[in-house]
Order: C-alpha cells, then sequence, then structure tokens
C-alpha cells in the first residue's frame, strides 16, 4: 500500500457498485488519533453526521469510510484536509468539520486547508485565524486596500477580524497607531437621555471594541496602550477635523452613519494608513427617515481604486447554528414582504377621518 503526498492512502475493497466502495485513510503515526477523532469521537461523528450514506470506522492509525462512491471520495477528501489542519496546529472541533464539508462541497475554490490554517495573530496561546472562505477573502481585502467595507450580519467576524488585523499591524510596526470608532446611535437611544457622565454614557457604545481588544492583547497593557495614545476608542463624532497618519482606523456599526457622517469619517484618511469600515446594512438605528451612509456609499465609489467592498453571509457566521438559519429566514421573509417591515412601512401619516353616521 502506497501512501501519497496528501498524507491519505485509499484502497478499493469492493468494486460491486450496488454494493458501494470502501476506501481506507492511514493516519500518519505522528498525528495522535484523538486529535483527528475529536473527544469522545465527536469530530468522528460530525462526519458520519454530514454524510448520511456513509459508514466511518477507526481502528488504529486506519480509517475505512463505505458507502456509495462519490460521497466515499469526499469523505477520504475530507479527512486528507483535516489531517493537514491538525499538522498545521488547528483544533479540530464538529463546526469546523462542517465548515470544511461546506467548502468542499460548495463552489467556493479554497480548500479547507488554506482557509483554517491561515493566522492572523497568537495571543496567549491562541491563534486567530479565518474561519471560513468569506472571512479570508475579507482578510486578504485588508491586506490588499487602503480602504475596505466588511458587509454582512452579526456574527460573521466583520469588527473581530478587523482588530485582529489592526494589532497585527502594530505589532508589525506598519502603522503607530489604532483608531476605533462607532456612532453613538443604538436602537433608538439618544445619549442626552442616559443618565452619567459624556463617558459613562458612551463607554457601553464602545466596549464591543474593549473586549475584542482584550482578546488579542494582554489586559493589563490594554489601559496603557490607550492612556499613551497608541490605541484610540471614540465615538465617531470625535472624529471630525481630524487627519488620520500612520493609523489603522476601523468604523464599526457603520450602518448607523448618516451619509454626512460616512463622507467625514472617509476624509479623515491621512498619510500611511488603513481604514476598515463594518457594518449590516439592514440593521439601521438611524431616528426618523435619515438615509443611512453605509447603504448608498458603494454607489458614491464605484470605480475608486484600493477600495473593496466584502460581503459576508449567513455561510459566515461562526456563532451558534441557529444564528445562520435565523439570518436566512430573515432574508427569506424580506424576499417575500419586499422589505416593508411591521412599522416602518411607507404610510398616510394624516390623522384618519371620523366615519359619519
Amino acid at each position: 500500500m502506497t501512501t501519497s503526498a496528501s498524507h491519505a492512502t485509499a484502497q478499493q475493497t469492493d468494486r460491486r457498485p450496488q454494493r458501494g466502495t470502501e476506501h481506507r485513510v492511514v493516519v500518519p503515526a505522528h498525528i495522535p488519533m484523538v486529535a483527528l477523532l475529536g473527544s469522545q469521537d465527536a469530530v468522528l461523528r460530525a462526519i458520519e453526521d454530514g454524510f448520511g450514506q456513509v459508514d466511518v470506522h477507526a481502528r488504529g492509525n486506519e480509517i475505512a469510510v463505505s458507502g456509495p462512491p462519490g460521497d466515499v471520495e469526499l469523505v477520504s477528501r475530507l479527512l486528507d484536509e483535516l489531517i493537514q489542519v491538525v499538522e498545521a496546529g488547528t483544533q479540530l472541533t464538529p463546526e469546523v468539520v462542517t465548515r470544511s464539508i461546506r467548502m468542499l462541497t460548495s463552489a467556493s475554490a479554497q480548500r479547507p486547508v488554506d482557509v483554517l490554517t491561515f493566522d492572523i495573530l497568537s495571543n496567549r496561546g491562541r491563534t486567530i485565524r479565518p474561519k471560513t472562505p468569506g472571512q479570508k477573502h475579507y482578510v486578504e481585502a485588508i491586506d490588499a486596500n487602503t480602504i475596505t467595507f466588511g458587509l454582512g450580519p452579526a456574527g460573521t467576524g466583520k469588527t473581530y477580524l478587523a482588530m485582529a488585523k489592526a494589532v497585527q499591524a502594530l505589532q508589525a510596526k506598519q502603522v503607530n497607531r489604532i483608531i476605533l470608532t462607532r456612532p453613538a446611535v443604538e436602537a433608538g437611544e439618544r445619549l442626552g437621555y442616559l443618565p452619567g457622565s459624556l463617558t459613562e454614557k458612551i463607554d457601553p457604545y464602545l466596549r464591543p471594541l474593549y473586549d475584542a481588544l482584550h482578546d488579542m492583547i494582554d489586559p493589563e497593557q490594554v489601559p496603557k496602550l490607550v492612556e499613551s495614545g497608541t490605541i484610540e476608542v471614540a465615538p465617531l463624532a470625535f472624529m471630525r477635523g481630524r487627519s488620520l497618519n500612520d493609523a489603522f482606523i476601523i468604523l464599526d456599526e457603520a450602518q448607523n452613519t448618516s451619509t454626512e457622517q460616512m463622507k467625514m469619517f472617509l476624509t479623515r484618511l491621512g498619510f500611511s494608513s488603513k481604514m476598515v469600515i463594518t457594518g449590516d446594512a439592514t440593521q439601521v438605528d438611524l431616528p426618523g427617515n435619515q438615509t443611512s451612509g453605509l447603504r448608498v456609499v458603494e454607489d458614491i465609489l464605484a470605480g475608486v481604486d484600493d477600495v473593496e467592498f466584502c460581503r459576508l453571509g449567513s455561510a459566515d457566521v461562526v456563532r451558534h447554528r441557529l444564528v445562520s438559519d435565523i439570518i436566512d429566514a430573515y432574508a427569506r421573509w424580506d424576499v417575500v414582504t419586499n422589505g416593508q417591515r411591521p412599522g416602518r412601512q411607507p404610510q398616510d401619516h394624516r390623522p384618519p377621518q371620523r366615519r359619519r353616521r
């Protein structure tokens, strides 16, 4: 039996189509089987769940795959990819298996090993990597462009990956500082009606950015970097009138900017700087009939060089499985209702006429 360059050895033991085929994959001796199969064979069960007509059995350092020829070939390719992912130091989970199956069975040209071993940043023994082809494309777009827009629903890693790229750029001395900003608009609330000082009012809107920072930088270092101005976290209104040089600038929740605010922000770009703008145009919280700057900016910047718009979708959600299903359900509902949601439908606001008796 010969071993291929991709570590997997296949042997057909039954050529009769009506009974399917069987392949045996030999796992290299230096890879612990528990790392490949998961705790209590959780990874193995996830593979079987993804291919209902395939039986997968492990014995020693061999994995036998039997079933319909097409499925057996896919599972063998999947195992080959997972072996290389383990070799690169990525921990396998059922979620990793599900995403890998999606890559192998979709039109994506990306191999699971290329996506799941694409390192962005390491801190305290934890490495941040993209988890989907869409996320990898987004990260590569940030590298390749001065201004990148990350558009998509919650849970797709828009802000988190942008933050990781910002910290990476700072550590590599590609920039001298990181500037993180958000518009202080959420769910119709207004700052003037919130209790506390200005700092206390603003802090909840910026807290998600601080939380991400603590994942990527030692927590005791964050206050020092903020105090020195190396990292600045501030509401969007504080950007007006500035020119931001040698900086990695992230605008989060950009769907809550007006067209004027979006223009103001984009024109803050200085020399040797990079910008990432993230948001979800379906979650606008602007009061009244204000137009979201995020909804029109792509039309405005069409054809402008060194600007890229990356769209992430439900397939890029890395939260609970239901989040992806919920996003898809809302998208279908928007199609059926033409985007006219209850409470936001155009209406005649004249007072109702009393019926004459």
